[in-house]
């Protein structure tokens, strides 16, 4: 494999459209809140779609150069996972009909009655999620990554006393000593 670096203005462009996207993601994390029940629809949704779409724009500038450099379409095609992909236009499908059946503790639509299939796996799939969520204690490392994101955030906007309004106590202690330690960010020497 070629070991050559990324174009420095590709490097930039994607750090700056991965943070735009991790931005998107607090905001999303964000509107689950419970004081967020009036819009949490509406702004999941966006913020959602908004951090997918930035980050379909990183894969596309990537693919672009990669392509512009003479990569082949197969390992293009390959590395894009172009099998995985899903198109929202066309609304929810079967297997997001199921993950949700699955999650809420509802039973299996007929589309996931057929063992091996997507639905299914999909319903089982949103069956674990909702078994997981039952626990007390919260994974430590999703823990890490939500007060990560709400600490950044809260020192971009320098409103750190906001973490208090909205977060629940433990995420909002383990934000506040992220932010704690986040300096103001300097601009890159060249």
């Amino acid at each position: 494999m070629e070991s050559t670096p990324m174009p420095e203005p590709l490097r930039r462009a994607t750090h700056q459209l991965v943070s735009e996207a991790v931005a998107n993601c607090q905001e999303v994390l964000r509107y689950t809140e419970p004081d967020q029940a009036h819009t949490w629809k509406r702004m999941t949704l966006y913020r959602a779609t908004d951090a997918a779409d930035t980050m379909n724009m990183v894969a596309m500038l990537i693919a672009a150069y990669c392509q512009h450099t003479g990569m082949g379409r197969e390992s293009l095609e390959a590395y894009l996972q172009l099998e995985q992909q899903h198109d929202r236009a066309k609304g929810p499908d079967d297997g997001d009909w199921a993950h949700l059946a699955g999650l809420l503790g509802e039973d299996a639509p007929v589309a996931a009655s057929e063992p091996g299939t997507w639905a299914s796996m999909q319903f089982r799939s949103g069956q674990r999620h909702a078994l997981n969520a039952q626990k007390v204690e919260d994974d430590p490392a999703r823990l890490f990554t939500e007060a990560v994101l709400h600490g950044l955030k809260a020192r971009l906007c320098d409103d750190v006393a906001s973490l208090d309004s909205y977060l629940p106590p433990h995420v909002a202690e383990l934000a506040r000593k992220v932010a704690s330690v986040l300096e103001e960010p300097q601009p890159a020497t060249a």
